[in-house]
């Protein structure tokens, strides 16, 4: 076709998932309630980090930088899930398209960065206890932390620049809700091949990369664990790991099924359902996991609830 011919697109239709009114609408309220949910505990774990002087280690700085992290991550794309829940047709801008498709990817590479330096941070507590003072010091945690955001943002950099040179000249339906590396590139009529090769090849070294580091580190931490005569020390050591090692498991096991794999085999029914659980699920179970297995902040938080309530009962007597 020529390109004069061709009607070039300035605007995509999210499609979202499909369904009747009343599925669409449950699925609305458990989205919405989900994330709530995951801003409120998210924006809990921040504040108790900053405002409570022993939880302000490496180990929760770098916990802050998740929840941090996580805020954003699932603002990126939970909002236009939203809409395509509740409206039927839900429409995004080419270049609001392109940002938002860097800036979730941008946050994906932070996160998969941060949760390898965390388990570098557990590898060093446990495995060089002596020297953790000296190896994570404040000077050293504010670097891994700024690396991990700086890292993040810059490895879709080159995909994005490449994917808005791209024409879009229908159909302008992008078989999701949200604009995901694939769906975009399905929709394009420019030849993706070169993007979609870089696009894989990105995400499977920054997604393999951090989960080789994390597994690594835990790797040692088992052994040793394993050399420590004491069960009760066994069993101390590896309750601290235990959330960090479940929130890993979570988040890796969904991003290597939707993103390591060869461009060609990309199932738009499977990916929407894979995508929730690592868009609107995981940044949920983060502060759950977190503040349900860790001794430290949920001291922290009844803390924070004995001083609020100790302070309500003041103003209520002055009355």
């Amino acid at each position: 076709m020529d390109r004069e011919n061709q009607t070039v697109v300035t605007e995509f239709i999210l499609l979202g998932f499909p369904g009747s009114p009343s599925l669409r609408l449950t699925l609305f309220f458990t989205f919405l309630t989900v994330y709530l949910l995951s801003l409120i505990g998210n924006a809990l774990i921040i504040f108790l980090v900053l405002m409570d002087s022993t939880l302000q280690t490496p180990m929760y700085v770098f916990l802050g930088n998740l929840s941090f992290l996580e805020i954003w991550y699932t603002t990126a794309t939970v909002p236009k899930l939203l809409d395509t829940c509740m409206s039927i047709v839900v429409t995004i801008s080419v270049p609001g398209c392109i940002a938002q498709f860097y800036f979730f990817f941008s946050m994906g590479a932070t996160e998969c960065i941060l949760l390898a330096v965390m388990a570098y941070d557990r590898y060093v507590a446990i495995c060089s206890p002596l020297r953790y003072s000296l190896l994570m010091n404040a000077q050293i945690c504010l670097k891994f932390s700024a690396g991990s955001w700086v890292g993040g943002f810059f490895a879709p950099f080159p995909v994005t620049i490449l994917i808005s040179q791209l024409n879009f000249c229908g159909p302008q339906k992008i078989n999701h809700f949200f604009c995901d590396s694939d769906p975009i590139c399905k929709v394009s009529c420019s030849d993706t091949f070169f993007v979609e090769s870089l696009g894989y090849t990105c995400t499977s070294v920054v997604i393999l990369s951090s989960f080789l580091l994390t597994v690594s580190s835990y790797g040692n931490i088992v052994a040793t664990v394993v050399r420590l005569s004491s069960r009760e020390a066994q069993k101390k050591t590896f309750s601290t790991c235990a959330s960090h090692l479940t929130v890993v498991t979570i988040y890796y096991g969904t991003i290597i099924f939707a993103y390591v794999h060869p461009p060609a085999k990309y199932n738009f029914t499977i990916g929407k359902v894979v995508s929730v659980f690592y868009c609107v699920v995981t940044p949920l179970l983060n502060p759950l996991i977190y503040t349900l297995r860790n001794k430290e902040v949920k001291k922290a938080f009844r803390k924070f609830i004995t001083k609020g309530t100790l302070f309500l009962n003041k103003d209520i007597k002055k009355f």
